[in-house]
């Protein structure tokens, strides 16, 4: 076991504020280190132990699925909690026309696997009990952060005061931590609203996922195991309440008709959920003794399904730099390392991400034109759907690009 420098005056060498799933996988990634570790988590220890079903279906790439691997979580998973998509199609608006990504030529299973959020929540924390040095710490909020050179500490609600190496903020993209500390966020708010829910039909889905680009709503088709899919509703916030308290058999037609019944007869089997849609990309992802991962650092747009996998490759490349270390694990170089890295993956994503929403939200007709025009150029430029599919599957380095 690596030896790491300790200042004596630390209650811990790492506190993590927040219990989700980029801060308990960053505690899980530094398991072997016998570095000292803390989670400070506001809701009961019940919510992180045995967490609800939420509506959200995470699309995993190739390289979280690698990650969570090396957590010793993958395995812990049912085989009827992961679905494998075999093929994704774009679809624009009323056109029959679709980009399509498929691994027909390469030697892999999937595109990419969908695991529901909750599944990955529990596995995450069931492995996290297994760390003789972790600490999780429930109910408690921290109300101040202060950071110095030989060390940092917080304060939570309860009056207790605690002092490490290195504090990382891991507390979603409306990071409390975060404004503590005086970095400053870029903040997009779309002004739409994510409805997400789980839908039975008849006919088989064929390991296909749809992204359809319809006028004033998108509509994604995600499959799952048998004949149920994950469907993401965008909307623009105004029409929120029509969607979440139409009754079901409406709700069921509506979706029926928008997919053009390519499923046959479709019905809800779980409540539906919402989620404003913000996108968040802190300004730099560092300061004295403290560093941001997860959404805290960015915060991503549904559309490209790249948000949770940005989150577990950022606590990944943080945990390496620490791992790697042979001194201060809260070194100022150490943090711009992994500063300068997460930055290059996720800059180009966020703000190219954000880009495509507007290009594909806005049914101006010149803009339908050039969905049109892009949509088949991508089709029929092998490099760009290379670049895209090499993104989901790792078949080779495309850090930074679509």
């Amino acid at each position: 076991m690596k030896q790491f420098e300790k200042t004596s005056s630390t209650d811990y060498d790492i506190v993590i504020i927040g219990g989700g799933p980029a801060g308990l996988s960053f505690a899980c990634s530094l398991r072997h280190t016998g570095l000292r570790i803390a989670i400070i988590e506001k809701q009961p220890i019940e919510a992180l132990a045995n967490p609800l079903f939420d509506g959200r279906d995470i699309a995993l790439a190739h390289g979280s699925m690698r990650i969570l691997k090396q957590l010793s979580t993958w395995s812990s998973l049912a085989d009827d909690e992961i679905s494998p998509i075999k093929e994704a199609r774009v679809i624009n608006g009323t056109s029959p026309y679709s980009l399509t990504f498929d691994t027909s030529r390469d030697d892999i299973p999937a595109l990419g696997f969908l695991v529901s959020n909750h599944d990955i929540r529990r596995t995450l924390f069931e492995k996290a009990q297994e760390i003789s040095n972790l600490e999780i710490v429930t109910g408690k909020s921290v109300v101040a952060v202060n950071t110095a050179d030989r060390h940092a500490s917080l304060g939570l609600d309860d009056g207790t005061n605690l002092k490490a190496a290195l504090l990382v903020a891991a507390d979603s993209r409306f990071s409390e931590t975060r404004r503590m500390v005086g970095i400053p966020a870029s903040m997009h708010d779309f002004g739409r609203v994510c409805i997400v829910c789980r839908m039975e039909h008849e006919k088989p889905h064929g390991g296909i996922a749809y992204e359809c680009f319809h006028y004033g709503r998108t509509l994604a088709i995600l499959p799952l195991n048998g004949n149920q899919s994950s469907i993401v509703v965008t909307a623009p916030m105004s029409d929120q309440d029509q969607i979440m308290n139409a009754v079901e058999a409406e709700f069921n037609e509506d979706i029926q008709a928008r997919f053009k019944g390519r499923y046959g007869r479709m019905s809800l089997c779980t409540d539906r959920f919402a989620y404003p849609l913000v996108g968040v990309h802190a300004r730099k992802f560092c300061a004295t003794r403290f560093a941001l991962i997860g959404d805290a650092a960015v915060g991503m747009h549904p559309v490209t399904a790249h948000g949770f996998n940005l989150g577990l490759s950022g606590q990944d490349l943080l945990a390496t730099e620490i791992i790697n270390a042979t001194g201060d694990i809260g070194d100022e170089r150490l943090l711009r390392r992994y500063e300068w890295q997460h930055m290059l993956a996720t800059k180009p994503m966020y703000h190219g991400t954000n880009q495509i929403v507007q290009m594909f939200t806005d049914d101006r007709i010149a803009a339908r034109i050039m969905r049109r025009l892009t949509l088949r150029m991508a089709n029929n430029f092998s490099p760009i759907k290379r670049i895209i599919r090499n993104k989901l599957t790792e078949s080779h380095q495309s850090r930074g690009l679509f």
